[in-house]
């Protein structure tokens, strides 16, 4: 597979998941803590799981509105996309995550609104990322 890339970023990690991150430009710049769930003290602090929330859940919003047009379905102000991403052992060994989307579009009939997430699913980056690799749970609120 190959990609045009028309953009890139770099962010810088020290200390691991117990630690520190920040993006070159300085625009993201966070304090990693571990999860009391995954062993970890717990508290004040992001973790790569919530990074990727964040990320895929804009990213979807994103993937919707560029296909709103071939779609026929706008995309209203108030849409919002929340992501819920999971952590844990996998069956074969090593640890995975799942990702489930939660599509709010008030005011969208909700057959229009599958049909709009179901293209966007197509041309998101996150989503063509975790094809076939990450459980990925879609509903429409």
């Amino acid at each position: 597979m190959s990609v045009d890339v028309i953009y890139k970023t770099k962010a810088t990690a020290t200390g691991g998941r117990d630690g520190h991150a920040r993006t070159e430009d300085g625009d993201v710049d966070v304090n990693l803590v571990v999860p009391k769930e995954m062993g970890g003290p717990g508290g004040a602090g992001a973790n790569p799981e919530k990074l990727f929330a964040c990320g895929y859940s804009a990213c979807f919003l994103g993937a919707m509105k560029a296909v709103s047009g071939k779609v026929g379905v706008k995309v209203p102000a108030d849409a919002a996309v929340t992501a819920e991403i999971g952590f844990g052992p996998r069956s074969e060994g090593g640890y995975g995550i799942t990702a489930d989307l939660t599509i709010d579009l008030p005011g969208v009939d909700k057959a229009e609104a599958e049909r709009l997430v179901a293209e966007a699913h197509k041309v998101c980056p996150y989503s063509n990322a975790t094809r076939n690799n990450v459980d990925v749970g879609l509903t429409v609120a």
